[in-house]
């Protein structure tokens, strides 16, 4: 008797050839099995999604299905759990089942036959225990009363600790209980960059042992990522670290999930399937009956509501908010002092008084920090004669001046060119860089403390830490490094320096321009601000013994045209819970998220016409879908940067204060989209795709 299966390949959902494809082969396959199947001239990897006897009513239909080229039997099936996973994100994310599952799974695992990884799996350790070691600091009473809560209550938890107050203490001491208490359990914690694994690697297996540990991000190799994914698939990892890929991370005893800085819009994907890691971590808990610890110094909105208090009618959020105010030791929260910029000197880059403080911290050996979120010498080349600037020619952007290389490049579709000698609209040989990027705002310090010195005589060191100063494998980790051991005096960067580094010896973090964000079109601008600023003074001030030999305070300046502003007010205070109760009031009155749920329908094409035209019609033909008379839809309208390399890109906006009535909108759109795609209205329509829940606008 053959059997039919039902087999999820990668397949975009744009394509509409279905979740599953059908397959035959003379014998039973679990669900969760994985295969090689033939899908047009090509062999691919599937995964089996269900099997049945082939019926005597499939007819003619079951003798044109091909067989199953091979199983990978050697590999044990994947979970119902993770299978329960995928399908979920698939059907929220409006995205095919096999794009979800297959883009889970390691690429290299796609290219081993039966025989290469039935090889490869004799190769594997066997499962390590792991052990705590003896070396445990004692826990600070707020640290005790967290871990007491998260012990005898269900969660989800929100872990709201100050920066510095001990975050990662409590992560790890909620693993080792778990562990103590199964010891075959695993646990999964979460970070939102690359650049933040390996210190928090080699906390873990200090703590753990290196056998218990593996790491799971895009950064690694792909043989690395395959013996990650094998360890924690066969239970030989007892603890995976890894970024937002790694929250679909086969692990079959999964038991606890850890998502640090959870606030970070790095968790949501923002190509392919746009699904958000920190929200399908807390799906994935409640699936699998484990644990979900979520931990910010300055909390998602969204986090922040779900774990608000019960009161009156209101019963509260879903999460238990566990608070750490207080810093370890005696270490206070740097001073916030405001430098208004409007009574600066004209195009003064950083004030007198803060070069005076920097050098004063130069002059004591201690290291200062100055955060610009823009990568480059100067995001702008101009001609004062003509007015020509570096305009990409392929995207609706600037490309940036980077005189390390004497470059122009666009930071959108990457087209790169020399530097032209004169102008090439009318030939003035005085193009000149406007505004300032990392690059420049690095050359420019070195300028200015030229002549000062440090306590042993030498010249001031100056590091700069961005995108372009990090190409080179293994570059990030030394100039971090550096920085730890006391090298680098000034350290320049953008918000890659911001984010959970304990640098022991800052004593001072100044953000030089960090106004755009006050006035953005995009509604979450303010708290992606308020939360980069609130991580950056974090940096500064973490080590109260260093500060107390030094007779030093930590402080935080910032540079603005606007220190009238709310937001700064709150900053001074380090004050979240009044920043957030005042954006949550705006955005209840306004009927946003998260009192609303959103989702982008965006169209990419050669016109901007073609990709508005298509999105007028997807928004007409939605009109008697089931739901529609409780979702708004708004006109189509340009990105932002509405053209990158040579394509048209425009979306439209829905909007709705159900969830349920958005999901059953979106469900039923889609074959009208596919449907669309192929109509008058498609010409010109590269692609389209569904964005749900947006991190931008």
């Amino acid at each position: 008797m053959n059997w039919r299966l039902e087999i999820a390949v990668q397949t975009p959902a744009h394509s509409a050839l279905g979740d599953v494809l059908s397959y035959t082969h003379p014998s039973p396959v679990a669900p969760g099995a994985l295969v090689r199947v033939p899908l047009g001239r090509r062999e691919v990897l599937g995964v089996v999604w269900s099997a049945q006897p082939a019926g005597a009513d499939d007819g003619a239909a079951a003798l044109e299905l091909k067989p199953v080229g091979a199983v990978l039997d050697a590999l044990p099936p994947l979970g119902a759990a993770w299978r329960d996973l995928v399908a979920f994100a698939a059907r929220y994310y409006q995205r095919s089942l096999g794009e979800i599952a297959l883009a889970a799974l390691p690429p290299q695992l796609r290219d081993l036959s039966a025989v290469q990884l039935a090889r490869r799996l004799k190769r594997q350790a066997a499962p390590a225990a792991a052990a705590a070691s003896a070396c445990v600091p004692a826990l600070t009473p707020e640290q005790a009363q967290a871990l007491a809560r998260y012990e005898t209550e269900s969660g989800p938890f929100l872990l709201f600790g100050s920066t510095g107050s001990g975050k990662t203490e409590v992560y790890l001491q909620a693993v080792a209980a778990l562990l103590e208490r199964e010891p075959q359990a695993q646990a999964l914690v979460m970070v939102p960059e690359i650049n933040l694994t390996p210190q928090l690697e080699a906390r873990f297996k200090d703590r753990f042992g290196s056998g218990a540990v593996v790491s799971l991000h895009s950064g690694m190799t792909n043989p690395q990522r395959l013996a990650s994914w094998l360890a924690a698939h066969g239970a030989t990892a007892r603890i995976v670290l890894g970024t937002r890929m790694a929250v679909f991370a086969s692990m079959p005893a999964l038991k606890l999930i850890v998502v640090d800085e959870e606030h970070d819009p790095s968790y949501k994907q923002q190509e392919g399937a746009r699904y958000s890691a920190r929200d399908l971590a807390v799906w994935r808990g409640r699936r699998e009956g484990a644990k979900v610890m979520l931990g910010s110094a300055t909390p998602s909105l969204e986090s922040w509501h779900q774990s608000r208090p019960a009161q009156g009618e209101d019963g509260g959020g879903r999460y238990a908010r566990l608070a750490m105010p207080s810093r370890i030791g005696t270490a206070a929260l740097p001073m916030v002092r405001l430098v208004d910029m409007g009574l600066q000197p004209p195009r003064t880059v950083l004030s007198a008084a803060l070069l005076d403080a920097i050098g004063q911290r130069v002059a004591r050996g201690e290291q200062s920090m100055v955060f610009l979120n823009r990568r480059g010498y100067a995001p702008v080349l101009a001609c004062g004669d003509c007015d020509w600037k570096s305009e990409c020619p392929h995207c609706s952007a600037f490309r940036v001046f980077h005189k390390i290389d004497r470059t122009l490049r666009c930071h959108h579709c990457g087209f790169t060119e020399r530097v032209p000698r004169a102008c090439p609209a009318c030939g003035n040989p005085d193009i000149a860089p406007v505004g300032r990027g990392t690059e420049r705002l690095e050359e420019h310090l070195g300028e200015l403390f030229a002549g000062v010195r440090r306590p042993d005589g030498s010249p001031v060191r100056i590091a700069r830490i961005d995108a372009d100063s990090t190409r080179r494998q293994g570059a990030l980790e030394s100039q971090l490094a550096a920085v730890h051991a006391g090298e680098i005096d000034v350290l320049v960067g953008t918000q890659m320096i911001a984010k959970g580094h304990d640098f022991r010896r800052i004593t001072l973090v100044a953000a030089a321009n960090p106004d755009a964000a006050l006035f953005s079109s995009d509604f979450r601008a303010p708290e992606r601000l308020f939360g980069l600023l609130m991580q950056s003074a974090g940096r500064a001030g973490r080590d109260a013994a260093y500060l107390s030999a030094q007779g030093a305070t930590a402080e935080m300046w910032v540079q603005t045209h606007h220190p009238r502003h709310p937001l700064f007010a709150a900053l001074r205070r380090h004050d979240y819970p009044a920043f957030a109760q005042r954006e949550l009031q705006e955005r209840a009155a306004a009927g946003m998220p998260p009192f609303a749920f959103q989702a982008l329908l965006r169209a990419d094409a050669r016109t901007q016409e073609a990709a508005q035209a298509f999105l007028n019609a997807a928004s007409a033909a939605a009109e008697g879908l089931e739901g529609a008379q409780h979702v708004t839809r708004y006109s189509a309208v340009p990105h932002a940067i509405q053209r990158v390399a040579n394509v048209e890109r425009a979306q439209l906006l829905v909007e709705s204060a159900s969830r349920r009535a958005l999901q059953r909108l979106l469900a039923a759109w889609q074959p009208l989209l596919h449907g669309l795609r192929k109509a008058p209205e498609g010409k010109g329509v590269i692609r389209w795709l569904v964005d749900v829940d947006p991190q931008s606008i």
